[in-house]
């Protein structure tokens, strides 16, 4: 669920700052993470 909540946040974020690039980390466990990379449009 707080993967779900910091990509909610970073598309919420980018949408009113009108665009630009976000980065979101988290980590998974064991030694194992995944990093999400997202554009957000002015449209």
């Amino acid at each position: 669920c707080s993967g779900a909540r910091l990509l909610g946040s970073l598309a919420w974020n980018l949408r009113q700052r009108g665009g630009g690039w976000g980065l979101a980390a988290m980590c998974i466990g064991v030694g194992q993470g995944i990093a999400v990379v997202l554009e957000g449009s002015s449209q």
